[in-house]
């Protein structure tokens, strides 16, 4: 009887752990699937490596494995011959070697109906998994993430055919819902990678980039922007009209407003639970003094409002 190295046939070695075993199972299965694989041998290797996985993957069943591979298999006299020990242990448990036909002699000898397929007769045991997931990234303008819209995207996916591996052009609508924030993620669903053996179609996730605003700063669902006011609309106070993503709005400035000063308008960031509000941080500006005349004024204020701002540093 021929020994079995169930490392081997999935290209792992006996200290590889489970999750890596797991994922060369998974990357071996999806390469020799009947269903998929044109390769001669390939519904031969496939069984092999449902096999190899259905062992390794029981921490029991490896440990029973890796004594006798260790131990030398062929000194161990319950393991020479089809229809041995093993097998008297499985009836035991209510198998027959009928339960494990599809896998090989050397299998069924040392655990027979243990294999957990449960299949009957001839039964083919069948991989059955999800198609593969994609994952792209988009750049929209921030106020078609406060109003939403439609992107249209153009993808390159692989598909599987008859004459082998290609890609096909995929052309999708993606709905962009008003408010969506930095990172966020939209799911199309079984529009990504066929699946095997029945499974169903992998998902597109889309991840969304807002682009930088000539003035608006985005922080989360919450806009911030500086609005430069003079002098005299801070020391008096003023009704000024303000941009916001959602139209202009007047904002009523306090009198002896000071530069950094930050004043909310609740509700007017990006729409959703909860809504955002918008900041602005006022910035005073002092117009230039560039002419007699506008240097005259200054100096009548200099006189009429003396004023030293450093009071406070002791200078």
């Amino acid at each position: 009887m021929e020994f079995k190295d169930y490392y081997k046939i999935l290209g792992v070695t006996p200290e590889t752990p489970t999750d890596d075993i797991k994922r060369a199972f998974r990357k071996l299965a999806r390469q020799y699937h009947p269903d998929v694989s044109k390769l001669p041998d390939a519904e031969h290797r496939f069984k092999e490596i449902n096999e190899a996985w259905e062992v390794l993957k029981d921490e029991q069943k490896r440990k029973q494995y890796d004594e006798l591979r260790t131990g030398g298999w062929q000194r161990q006299p319950e393991f020479t011959q089809a229809g041995g020990r093993g097998y008297q242990r499985d009836e035991q448990n209510g198998f027959s070697p009928e339960d494990t036909a599809d896998f090989s002699e050397f299998f069924n000898s040392i655990f027979g109906g243990q294999a957990g397929f449960a299949h009957r007769g001839k039964a083919q045991p069948h991989f059955r998994q999800k198609g593969r997931d994609f994952h792209v990234k988009i750049r929209i303008p921030l106020l078609e993430a406060y109003h939403g819209g439609v992107q249209t995207l153009q993808l390159q996916l692989p598909i599987q055919t008859p004459e082998g591996r290609t890609s096909e052009t995929k052309s999708l609508n993606v709905k962009i819902p008003a408010g969506v924030s930095q990172g966020s993620q939209i799911r199309l669903k079984e529009q990504g990678g066929e699946g095997i053996g029945g499974g169903p179609k992998g998902d597109i996730y889309v991840e969304i980039e807002i682009e930088a605003h000539p003035y608006f700063t985005l922080h989360r669902k919450d806009v911030h922007l500086i609005l430069p006011i003079t002098p005299w609309e801070a020391a008096l106070g003023a009704t000024i009209s303000v941009p916001t993503l959602g139209g202009n709005v007047n904002l009523k400035i306090p009198s002896h407003a000071q530069s950094g000063q930050k004043m909310r308008l609740k509700g007017r960031g990006l729409p959703g639970e909860p809504v955002g509000d918008q900041y602005v941080i006022l910035q005073i500006q002092t117009p230039a003094a560039n002419t007699e005349q506008t240097k005259a004024l200054y100096e009548e204020m200099a006189k009429q409002m003396p004023f030293n701002p450093r009071q406070g540093l002791g200078v």
